[in-house]
């Protein structure tokens, strides 16, 4: 394969991951537990929250015990969109993508808003595959500085 036709196929595929992107967030503002579903490797991923310096600072301060990050899954995260009553919406800043056309890494800043407040806010980190017929969310992992601490 030609050096151009390397760059056309990233580039192909960055368009592409840039839309699995875009649906993520627009799902999350419909509450589309479908859509949300279909974006995801449907077994086999990971999901973990860590708690940014801050926050693990004052939250460890009050429970001891209390781990720096906690594993999760795709399935609790939709399940509290599509339960949510009030609006929620992820906003995304500084995506950046890297990609060879069979796996790739999406890493950007969020804010998580809820009823338009900010909620959370943090730096997130996915993994996806080319499964031959699109891609799809392998693994998460995020930073997490909640605005109200527990």
């Amino acid at each position: 394969m030609t050096t151009a036709a390397k760059a056309s196929n990233a580039d192909d595929a960055t368009a592409q991951i840039e839309q699995v992107v875009e649906h993520f967030q627009a799902a999350i503002i419909a509450h589309d537990k479908a859509s949300l579903e279909a974006l995801f490797v449907p077994d086999g991923g990971s999901w973990f929250e860590v708690l940014g310096d801050d926050a693990y600072r004052q939250l460890s301060a009050k429970h001891p015990q209390m781990p720096r990050f906690h594993a999760d899954n795709y399935r609790h995260f939709i399940d509290f969109v599509v339960g949510s009553k009030g609006r929620m919406e992820e906003r995304f800043s500084n995506v950046r993508i890297a990609t060879d056309g069979a796996i790739a890494s999406v890493y950007f800043d969020f804010v998580f808003l809820a009823d338009g407040k900010v909620n959370n806010r943090g730096h997130e980190a996915w993994q996806l595959v080319n499964t031959g017929t699109g891609w799809k969310i392998s693994a998460m992992a995020y930073s997490s500085e909640p605005t109200q601490l527990r």
